[in-house]
């Protein structure tokens, strides 16, 4: 039982990495990426819809996203959500598809970006220490019941290294992503 408690908390604290991940892929380092519309929402005949679902999205160059949608009525909508977005991009309409021209980063831009970057890496390592919390709770449940004190603390140090382990994941992937926000 200890086990199982064990292998859900890591499942657990990798899937709170793979969050981080898909949240950093979201700001923007100087490349258009289709993965920078992730968090915009259109409000798609009243419901707040994901523009990768009204739209194919594209990346013809390095610096440039076009925004094709399926139905041509939402392209007014596509083009409010973008403006509304924390992106700070300009979006160009032509009648049928929208480009966004993603410009260089300036130095105060990407001092933000950084900033972003930390608080999203903060908040996954809440969440892990969430689940180490929640893990060790339960493990002191079975002490009452079905294992020994020493067990129950011998768990809670497996659950401690693993926890070690998935901070030091955060910290390696927010480096790369700092990293990658800071080249010119």
């Amino acid at each position: 039982m200890p086990q199982s408690i064990k292998k859900n908390a890591e499942e657990r604290m990798d899937k709170a990495i793979q969050a981080l991940k898909r949240d950093l892929a979201t700001l923007r380092a100087g490349r258009a990426a289709p993965s920078l519309l992730d968090r915009i929402q259109v409000d798609y005949y009243g419901t707040p819809t994901p523009i990768n679902q009204l739209a194919n999205i594209n990346t013809p160059d390095s610096r440039t996203l076009t925004i094709q949608p399926w139905d041509k009525s939402s392209l007014a909508e596509i083009e409010r959500a973008i403006q509304k977005s924390d992106l700070g991009l300009t979006p160009a309409n032509d009648g049928s598809m929208i480009r966004l021209s993603i410009p260089p980063l300036t130095e105060e831009r990407r001092v933000d970006l950084v900033k972003m970057t930390k608080k999203f890496g903060e908040e996954a390592k809440v969440a892990i220490r969430n689940i180490r919390r929640d893990a060790n709770d339960d493990i002191k449940k079975l002490e009452k019941t079905e294992i020994s004190e020493d067990e129950s603390r011998r768990h809670q140090d497996d659950i401690q290294k693993s926890t070690d382990k998935f901070i030091a994941e955060v910290d390696k992937v927010l480096a790369a992503k700092e990293k990658e926000i800071m080249e010119v």
